[in-house]
Formats: structure tokens, C-alpha cells, sequence
């Protein structure tokens, strides 16, 4: 792994990484290698995580929720 642990990062550095890594996903699932991959998978579930563990209460969009996008879908529940 490369880059600093994610716990060492101030919230505008996590952001800012997390903001990077989810740029260059569409293009390494594309055309990395598999090694590339899997590192890019390892450190956005580490970045990802330690988001997710400083944020624990963040907001949810109603329309990001299962039955917020059964209601987009109009498929009954």
C-alpha cells in the first residue's frame, strides 16, 4: 500500500483522497492491471472505512435507500 494511513489524515485530507481515488476508478477498473486493481480496491475500502468510522451518523439521501429507488423504479413494495 501507498499513502498515508488513513487515520493520520485531517477530515480535508480524507476528503480530498476520497475525492481522487473515486476520480481514477471508472479508468483503473477499465484499464488497470490486476495488481493495480487490487490496490485501488484495498485503499478506497481502507479511505471508504475510515469515512464511514468518523461519520457514522452522516446524512442518507432518501433516494439512495432500497426503498427510495423502488420508489424512482415505481416498482411496487
Amino acid at each position: 500500500m501507498t499513502g498515508v494511513e488513513p487515520d493520520q489524515l485531517d477530515d480535508q485530507q480524507l476528503i480530498k483522497e476520497l475525492e481522487a481515488i473515486h476520480r481514477t476508478r471508472h479508468t483503473t477498473l477499465l484499464h488497470g492491471s490486476d495488481d493495480a486493481l487490487r490496490a485501488h480496491n484495498e485503499r478506497m475500502a481502507e479511505l471508504e472505512g475510515e469515512y464511514l468510522r468518523r461519520h457514522p451518523r452522516r446524512s442518507v439521501a432518501a433516494g439512495r435507500t432500497r426503498e427510495g429507488a423502488r420508489e424512482r423504479g415505481g416498482a411496487d413494495s
